[in-house]
């Protein structure tokens, strides 16, 4: 039997996730072991199809270092890490800072320019979007979120993840037009996607790029 954890709640039924290379099992409170483990059994290779690629993805985050002469990713294209005499970062055909930091440093000043280019880019294309879409953002900030692009607040108020900056600029106008379309419906109806499309006609192309990217940096790890 495949090790795993369990978390019990008030769920009615059972629910199996892959979480850092170890299989989660959350199940019904009052839910008997040995059903638990019944159902476990039924999925073994889809379990163990997940957990190999999942352990591979960890491995690969313990692994990912940077240092000067390195290529990252900026609006889907590669730039070189640089260093440049003195103590600030930015971006000019690459990514400079300064000389003598460690693999660690690197990635951390490449956050700090990410930040900013993100936060400069995305509001830009959130402003265009806007007047396209006749509406009307109260904000927009740039988070460090993981697991989601962006995120809408009930105050109108937008968030993107400084991750973003990453994806090619369709991709990005994708999330941001995917976001400001929240302003007018607060779910994923049929009409909310028709506003998305009215915008963007070729948003599915667009949904699976960015798919593509969030498996890419589910093997980097990034810090923060």
């Amino acid at each position: 039997m495949t090790e795993y954890s369990l978390i019990r709640s008030k769920r009615k039924t059972l629910g199996l996730y892959i979480r850092g290379g170890v299989l989660e099992v959350r199940a019904p409170i009052k839910m008997p072991k040995r059903e638990i483990e019944k159902f476990i059994a039924s999925k073994e290779k889809w379990i163990a199809d997940k957990l190999a690629y999942s352990q591979e993805q960890v491995r690969s985050r313990e692994k990912f270092q940077l240092d000067y002469g390195d290529s990252v990713f900026y609006l889907g294209n590669e730039y070189p890490v640089v260093s440049k005499v003195g103590n600030r970062v930015g971006f000019e055909n690459g990514f400079y800072m300064p000389p003598d930091l460690s693999s660690d440093e690197i990635k951390s000043a490449c956050v700090q320019v990410y930040r900013m280019l993100a936060k400069r880019d995305i509001t830009n294309r959130v402003i265009e979007f806007s007047k396209q879409m006749a509406v009307a953002p109260t904000a927009v900030k740039i988070n460090s979120a993981k697991t989601r692009w962006g995120s809408c607040s009930s105050r109108k108020s937008l968030n993107f993840s400084w991750r973003l900056i990453m994806a090619d600029s369709d991709v990005v106008d994708y999330v941001v037009v995917h976001e400001l379309a929240h302003l007018m419906e607060m779910n994923h109806s049929q009409k909310f996607w028709t506003i998305v499309e009215n915008a963007l006609p070729d948003y599915r192309q667009r949904k699976q790029r960015l798919r593509e990217l969030n498996r890419r940096l589910a093997k980097e790890d990034w810090g923060s």
